[in-house]
């Protein structure tokens, strides 16, 4: 079986969390794994210090519009991984989840935003290496 793995993040607005954790597994994942984001409750716009701490790594996310969750992406994803959404992510069996518990970076400057980046990017790390093996 060939086809990728898919990963959806899930977090309230869609804008900061989810948004940093999607490009990261974008970026590190080469292609690898199919990557999905979304809000239970979209903002109307990626958080401006979250952009400008990506940016800090060379991943560009001022494009990113933050998506509304649905039930469609929770069926095509093989796992889903919420972040301070609680209870609102449909569950489907067969399905592997996680719930990172990380700080939320809205209402914060770039400054406050840099170790939220950094968590998440070690735990996108060690979710590619779960998710795809060693070449």
């Amino acid at each position: 079986m060939s086809r990728k793995p898919s990963v959806l993040f899930v977090c309230v607005h869609n804008a900061g969390r989810s948004q940093m954790a999607a490009a990261f597994l974008t970026t590190l994942s080469k292609g690898a794994i199919e990557v999905r984001s979304a809000g239970s409750q979209p903002a109307d716009k990626v958080n401006p210090a979250a952009v400008d701490a990506m940016a800090e790594l060379g991943i560009d996310m001022s494009a990113e519009i933050p998506k509304v969750l649905t039930t469609e992406a929770v069926k095509e994803s093989d796992v889903v991984i919420t972040m301070g959404c609680g209870d609102e992510c449909p569950y489907f069996p067969g399905k592997r989840y996680e719930d990172w518990v990380l700080e939320d970076p809205a209402g914060k400057g770039v400054d406050s935003v840099r170790p939220i980046r950094d968590e998440i990017k070690g735990r996108v790390e060690a979710l590619i290496a779960s998710l795809v093996p060693a070449s």
